[in-house]
């Protein structure tokens, strides 16, 4: 295996909400700043798209959100790494806002390729929907969540999107991954879900003092990407 392993049961499993504060806490009151954040978030995932698949194709699918924006990171440095890379927003780039709209508007300069439709790939990045689902996707991004049935391979950022990250509820189209690579700490919805495949937990600079009062601080110093398996004797 690429990374170090850890048991599912030495870590915290956090609920939407409880990830929703981490995230208050970094950027309002530690002001480490979202760019900071998703450029973390992004070049692990580059890593792990090239550690556990090797591809010489990449087609991200990146929603307007955070997720999105960790996307295109990703985009860009396996672009810098020399493999072909494709993106598809769920919003023209010049809807976007915020931190999305800023690594768009690199990639634009860089002059990756951008396409309306998904392509044939080796890897397929879903980085539509993040931990924050409201209801069943709906309209371009369900579009896009169902393309990946007929792709042969999907690693998904943070959670496979369609998935309810606290109750593990799939309320429409969702995205059945091969791996996923959860930030900073998993969510409860993921665990021994199927639609997650491989669990991968990355490191995007949450200081021990915020998740260790929480119950379980990972341990980044062997790597930045750890796998999460199940406890020796858990039941199947």
């Amino acid at each position: 295996m690429p990374y170090p392993v850890i048991t599912q049961d030495s870590v915290v499993w956090l609920t939407e909400a409880e990830m929703v504060e981490v995230d208050r806490v970094m950027i309002d009151d530690l002001e480490i700043d979202l760019l900071q954040m998703m450029e973390n978030a992004g070049r692990n995932l580059a890593r792990v798209a090239i550690d556990l698949f090797a591809p010489s194709s990449v087609w991200v699918a990146a929603g307007s959100g955070g997720n999105g924006g960790g996307g295109m990171v990703a985009a860009r440095h396996l672009a810098n790494a020399g493999i072909e890379v494709t993106v598809t927003t769920t919003r023209p780039g010049d809807d976007l806002t915020g931190a999305p709209a800023h690594q768009f508007g690199i990639l634009r300069r860089m002059d990756v390729d951008f396409s309306d439709e998904p392509v044939a790939c080796d890897v397929a990045i879903d980085a539509l929907i993040g931990y924050s689902l409201r209801g069943a996707p709906r309209g371009r991004t369900a579009e896009l969540v169902r393309a990946f049935g007929d792709l042969s391979c999907a690693l998904s950022l943070d959670t496979p999107s369609g998935l309810d990250v606290t109750t593990g509820e799939v309320p429409g189209a969702l995205v059945v991954a091969d791996a996923t690579l959860t930030l900073a700490l998993p969510k409860i919805g993921l665990r021994r879900h199927p639609a997650v495949g491989r669990l991968l937990l990355a490191d995007i600079s949450v200081p021990r003092a915020i998740t260790e009062p929480l119950g379980g601080a990972p341990d980044f110093r062997r790597s930045p990407v750890l796998e999460l398996v199940d406890s020796p004797g858990t039941p199947a």
